[in-house]
């Protein structure tokens, strides 16, 4: 069950942090350190555009809401949003998970962060274990039944 979307937090958020529109785990991150009693989330949103996409995405959850740091972006090409959570950290897992990501691979992005091996799912989408995958695939089908349910002009 997705938690309801707060779209005014998620904006004044937005500005605060400045983000940027195709950074959502470093938005979020940026967002959790400005916000220190949420909780960072990883996983797949469903944007119900034309085409519909589901995308790896990172965001805040607050008092049983989403806080999406990176919605005034996303508002511009989808009207509704589909959130499927897959890992969740508060702020000391995460800035321990950024902090040993940048020790053991200084070239690489820090994020998004990698979920437990064995992992299930290898492709263009971050690597998990059977969550991942889980979420994934339910994205996937409820953007099929989004596309199925469009009203085309």
């Amino acid at each position: 069950m997705n938690q309801p979307l707060d779209k005014t937090r998620s904006a004044e958020l937005c500005q605060q942090i400045k983000a940027k529109a195709a950074t959502p785990f470093d938005n979020a991150h940026r967002a959790a350190i400005a916000t220190p009693d949420s909780t960072y989330v990883q996983g797949f949103v469903v944007l119900a555009s034309q085409p519909v996409q589901v995308l790896e995405h990172g965001w805040l959850e607050l008092e049983e809401q989403i806080i999406d740091p990176t919605l005034p972006h996303l508002k511009k090409i989808a009207p509704e949003l589909y959130y499927f959570p897959v890992q969740r950290l508060s702020l000391k897992q995460l800035k321990a998970a950024v902090e040993e990501a940048q020790e053991d691979y200084p070239d690489d992005p820090p994020l998004p962060v990698y979920g437990t091996q064995p992992y299930e799912y290898y492709g263009d989408v971050m690597l998990g274990g059977k969550e991942y995958l889980d979420a994934h695939q339910s994205a996937i089908a409820k953007g099929k039944e989004i596309g199925r349910n469009a009203i085309t002009p």
